[in-house]
């Protein structure tokens, strides 16, 4: 208010093209106050609705967290290496995005999923997409989707390591022989079946009543479904691979052997044969 008495009061002392320059000045000062005034009101209502939702002093994601998921009996088990640990082949960027966003999302709907049927949470989740037919009609297409996200993921990343890649060794590596012909034709059959699945979904070596077979599902689909244990398996979902490789599968394909976790492999043959 001063200021603007101050003006008024050069006014009155002014010619008259003088004052239309005052003029101006003091329809400047008030559109100052009124953007000022605009401006901290606007402030204080992105700090009330940041304080609201919770937002306020966040913290980047720096590791393996469940900050996705809704609370249940499902949790988001830890990525079992660093982010980084599968570089140059699969990218850390990739891989933070992948477990901590993707699969907890899986985890978080799947909890949703369950809710309402708490026995099915109570019941691990090899057993719910094993026996599909069981599940309530309401919830069977989530529990497909979300639990067979969940799944293969968790397995997904135990097939893989740092300093990975090579050959299988001693039963796998003769029943993969015997299958297939060489751990070479082997590859180019996976790398077949990888690229070959149409949109989202993942390449598969499975035991069938301890017979291997190469095959691939579509979106989050499990073999275990079929009756069928996977022994290693490809997510060729884009989030998987996009960022390093854009539309490339098939050097994601070539380069993902490079990070095979072969021992993991087979004790899972071991155990499908037990």
């Amino acid at each position: 208010m001063l200021v603007l008495d101050s003006i008024q009061a050069r006014m009155a002392k002014m010619p008259l093209r003088h004052k239309d320059i005052a003029l101006l000045e003091r329809k400047s000062v008030m559109m100052t106050r009124r953007h000022a005034l605009k401006t901290t009101v606007l402030t204080s209502l992105v700090c009330a609705t940041a304080s609201t939702l919770g937002i306020v002093n966040a913290q980047p994601t720096t590791g393996s967290i469940t900050t996705a998921t809704v609370g249940g009996p499902f949790t988001l088990p830890p990525l079992p290496y660093p982010f980084d640990a599968l570089e140059p082949y699969i990218d850390a960027q990739t891989m933070q995005i992948h477990h901590d966003k993707h699969q907890a999302a899986y985890v978080a709907n799947l909890n949703k999923a369950v809710a309402e049927f708490p026995d099915l949470g109570k019941k691990p989740v090899e057993d719910l997409l094993g026996n599909l037919t069981a599940i309530p009609e309401k919830v069977r297409a989530a529990i497909r989707n979300q639990g067979g996200g969940h799944h293969n993921h968790s397995i997904f990343w135990q097939m893989m390591k740092k300093n990975g890649g090579g050959k299988p060794s001693g039963e796998l590596s003769k029943a993969i022989d015997k299958m297939f012909g060489s751990i070479s034709a082997f590859e180019d059959q996976f790398t077949k079946a990888a690229v070959g699945q149409f949109g989202s979904g993942w390449a598969w070596l499975v035991s069938d009543g301890g017979e291997l077979k190469i095959e691939s599902t579509p979106n989050q689909d499990s073999p275990i479904s079929e009756g069928r244990q996977p022994l290693l398996g490809l997510d060729v979902w884009e989030h998987a691979y996009y960022l390093k490789y854009q539309n490339r599968r098939p050097d994601y394909i070539g380069a993902w052997f490079n990070v095979i976790n072969w021992d993991y492999v087979a004790q899972r043959f071991q155990n499908s044969n037990a």
